[in-house]
């Protein structure tokens, strides 16, 4: 996976880089079907002038489509959490979308179930 980040109003980029290295780990278990030179992941973190609040936005490129989603909190590691989390929700919906799950959906049959009124 090729992963590349861009920083706007942040001076510390330590805690985005080791906050980043487990969930790119847990991305890449996700995207093994997938040659590892087609994924590529790009991240822009940026700090909000007026508020005490940072916002990371990151789009995953593969070869079947595009998926983007943002985080925001008060904190670097927050912000990861949030868009990390969305990211791996998108990548799990888009791949049951592919394998075409909603056709496959097992529709049991209901059981019997004896009435207590006697019949006449």
């Amino acid at each position: 996976m090729l992963f590349t980040m861009t920083y706007k109003n942040v001076d510390l980029h330590e805690p985005m880089e080791t906050g980043a290295l487990p969930r790119l780990a847990k991305l890449e278990k996700l995207l093994r079907s997938y040659s590892q030179d087609a994924v590529k992941l790009h991240g822009v973190l940026a700090k909000s002038v007026k508020k005490e609040e940072y916002l990371l936005t990151l789009t995953l490129t593969i070869p079947t489509g595009r998926l983007h989603c943002t985080g925001t909190g008060a904190h670097i590691r927050n912000s990861l959490k949030t868009a990390f989390t969305e990211l791996e929700g998108q990548i799990k919906k888009h791949q049951e979308h592919l394998r075409h799950d909603y056709e496959w959906k097992r529709k049991r049959p209901r059981p019997e179930i004896p009435s207590l009124v006697p019949e006449a």
